[in-house]
């Protein structure tokens, strides 16, 4: 009876012996393996998903700047590919190929041999400074031109835009500047000298589109149709910027300036005019100390100074 009872007892106790013990430390172990290399397992999916998602988002912003990169700039204007137009005796433009609105510009050859002056001007349609320059000096730079004293290269600028309610007047007027210059570069000066007839004032709206496609037509334009859907559509936008932005970091060439840094902005066989706009007699003169001794006067009489009024 003792002995039965003892083996009972032993039987029950609940007590494990040490090979139990080892075996369920051995499943125990075994079972934390295979929970960790789960868990590896996930955690090596889960990063290679992420990889992956990092190496698409790599590959498509690389993608984006590839296409970007070589997507076509916008066209530039045929007949200014020195970012501006030359106008010759009798109005007549230079005609010069049409260059990407990023294309280096290639500027007109100056003969400082022939007695013929180069007047170039930087001009924005909404600057008030450059109307009244044109205003003062536009006929005599006209007779130097009539005469073949002179040829005049205009590069309308933009700067203006944030003084016109919004509309971006000076990028779109020089847009029509270019539209007619590459459609009808011989209206150029027509065109032009409308522009700052009819001169709005700063901090207004500027002139409609309408407005502008109207004086190209009063300046006799050829393919009015065309240079008005070029009006209306901002063709040049992108050189009107790419130009602007090339004049304002420079160089200019056959100029004694390194940038343009206002308008207007008047150069006379390489040298800056510094005198008032408004000032006739000061500009002739400037023209006459530009010119030196080898200016034409077989294609002109001499310039004389005249006073200005008042």
């Amino acid at each position: 009876m003792n002995e039965e009872r003892l083996s009972i007892s032993n039987s029950g106790d609940g007590k494990l012996s040490k090979n139990e013990k080892r075996d369920a430390a051995r499943e125990k172990s075994r079972l934390m393996r295979e929970e960790q290399k789960k868990k590896d397992r996930r955690t090596r999916a889960l990063l290679q998903g992420g990889i992956i998602l990092g190496s698409l988002a790599i590959v498509a912003i690389i993608a984006l700047v590839l296409v970007n990169s070589i997507r076509p700039a916008g066209p530039g204007p045929a007949n200014m590919a020195s970012d501006g137009i030359q106008i010759k005796q009798g109005g007549l433009a230079t005609t010069t190929p049409a260059l990407a609105s990023d294309a280096a510009p290639v500027p007109n050859k100056r003969d400082s041999g022939s007695g013929v002056l180069t007047i170039q001007l930087y001009v924005d349609y909404l600057c008030p400074f450059c109307g009244q320059f044109e205003k003062t000096n536009a006929d005599y730079i006209t007779s130097l031109l009539d005469s073949g004293a002179t040829t005049l290269e205009i590069h309308p600028i933009s700067i203006l835009d944030s003084r016109s309610q919004g509309t971006k007047y000076s990028t779109r007027a020089v847009n029509a500047a270019a539209c007619v210059a590459n459609y009808s570069p011989d209206q150029f000066s027509a065109f032009h000298g409308l522009l700052f007839a009819n001169q709005p004032a700063e901090n207004s709206s500027g002139l409609s589109d309408d407005q502008l496609i109207g004086y190209a037509t009063q300046a006799s334009v050829q393919q009015a149709s065309k240079i008005g859907d070029c009006i209306r559509n901002q063709t040049f936008k992108a050189w009107v910027s790419a130009s602007s932005d090339r004049a304002l970091k420079g160089p200019i060439p056959d100029s004694s300036i390194e940038k343009v840094i206002g308008t207007p902005t008047v150069i006379v066989n390489g040298q800056k005019y510094e005198g008032a706009v408004d000032n006739l007699a000061a500009f002739q003169a400037f023209v006459l100390q530009a010119a030196g001794e080898n200016f034409n006067q077989n294609s002109t009489a001499t310039p004389t100074p005249t006073p200005s009024a008042g």
